[in-house]
């Protein structure tokens, strides 16, 4: 049986040309279909003139389609080892398939690796797989498959943690759990050598923020001698790389106490008892309103504050607040790290509202980096939204 067929209005084809792997619900002149089109279904589209364009999951909502081919081939078991195999091939040429001293990183990063709505993270030997969209959802088996057909027995264990990404109005009654084996809830992974504990089945995100291994590894290099604030600490991996650079002291803050305790252990795993370290549950913005000029470092690292557009204008006031706050009260020669990870602010209005906090601060500030998202979390040429980590290093008097 044919795929559903997906016609679009006259010129909305242009930027599929340009390999942009989403189409939007108002580009859709019409649906041919026998019977009601599914969410996750396979499409075909194809332009005005009724030529063919692209394949993809079907999805309700204002991006209707997520391109997973600009050719005419099936959508198999065959597909799927194919795709999978070249984002392992990518992670081998970055070095991270067999490395003693990282044994966590990405192995599909959505659109940076042409599978639109999927990732999947290796921590050891478990993968765990996250999906955005019904279509890589209805396929995860084949998604598994594949991941074991590519790793061999690399991977004991695949688990799907996809309840709390998947769209809500989907109703698919999703339920997190193992596609293939088992593994202990806690597991140890390495990361430039250092130790965390990761529990993918009830941390945030896959387990761990695999995105920042390259930004933690410069706070390292800045640390030495410095008395270091690490806000929205998670599982504290900025805290345990600033000990290892030789802080003076580095104290962790997070509004969830799990978190907190979470990385009390990491430290403890890395460093003993002894380490210079204090850790707090409380919220982060309200802590900055009144530090002195205790801290000669300061990381800024929040949730994602802009989850779409429509709240843009809140979240740029929010990142505006917290950064005044914390340009305001570094002693000076501080060094601050500040990051966005919300795809739908730019790089330039990052800047400009960093800028604009530095200015109500009234201190002197020198860009010394303009950091983003590791080789693992690659950006698709067509895709520039991909690129949704940003970060600044500054230097204030």
């Amino acid at each position: 049986m044919s795929n559903p067929k997906i016609h679009l209005r006259r010129g909305k084809e242009e930027s599929l040309l340009r390999r942009h792997p989403w189409i939007f619900s108002g580009a859709i002149e019409s649906v041919e279909c026998e019977g009601d089109l599914t969410e996750g279904a396979v499409v075909d589209v194809y332009s005005s003139k009724r030529e063919f364009i692209a394949r993809g999951h079907y999805q309700i909502g204002s991006i209707a389609v997520r391109v997973l081919t600009f050719e005419q081939e099936a959508i198999d078991a065959a597909w799927w080892h194919n795709r999978i195999e070249s984002a392992y091939n990518v992670r081998q040429t970055l070095g991270l398939t067999d490395n003693e001293k990282t044994t966590c990183y990405r192995l599909v990063h959505g659109e940076g690796d042409l599978l639109p709505g999927l990732v999947v993270d290796i921590y050891g030997t478990t993968a765990v797989v996250q999906c955005h969209s019904v279509g890589m959802y209805l396929s995860r088996n084949d998604i598994a498959t594949a991941i074991r057909e590519v790793y061999g027995e690399k991977i004991t264990a695949i688990y799907d943690k996809s309840a709390a990404t998947l769209p809500f109005k989907a109703n698919l009654n999703a339920v997190d759990g193992y596609l293939y084996g088992s593994a202990e809830r806690d597991n140890v992974v390495l990361e430039n050598g250092y130790k965390f504990l990761v529990n993918w089945e009830e941390g945030q995100k896959t387990g761990f923020f695999i995105d920042q291994r390259f930004n933690r590894h410069l706070v390292e290099q800045y640390a030495k001698g410095r008395t270091v604030l690490n806000t929205f600490c998670y599982t504290g991996g900025f805290s345990v790389y600033a000990l290892a650079g030789g802080a003076k002291e580095v104290c962790s803050i997070d509004a969830s106490e799990r978190a907190v305790r979470l990385v009390d252990e990491n430290i403890k795993l890395n460093f003993g008892d002894d380490a210079p370290h204090s850790s707090l549950a409380c919220d982060a913005v309200e802590y900055l309103k009144d530090i002195g000029d205790k801290y000669d470092m300061i990381i800024l690292d929040p949730p994602a504050f802009a989850k779409h557009h429509k709240v843009l204008g809140n979240a740029m006031q929010g990142y505006k607040r917290l950064n005044a706050r914390a340009l305001s009260q570094i002693k000076s020669g501080g060094i601050l790290f500040t990051f966005s990870c919300s795809q739908a602010v730019s790089k330039e209005l990052f800047r400009t509202t960093v800028f604009t906090a530095a200015a109500i601060a009234g201190r002197k500030v020198r860009i010394l980096h303009q950091l983003t998202q590791p080789t693992d979390h690659p950006i698709n040429i067509y895709h520039p939204e991909g690129e949704y980590l940003k970060g600044l290093v500054l230097y204030v008097e």
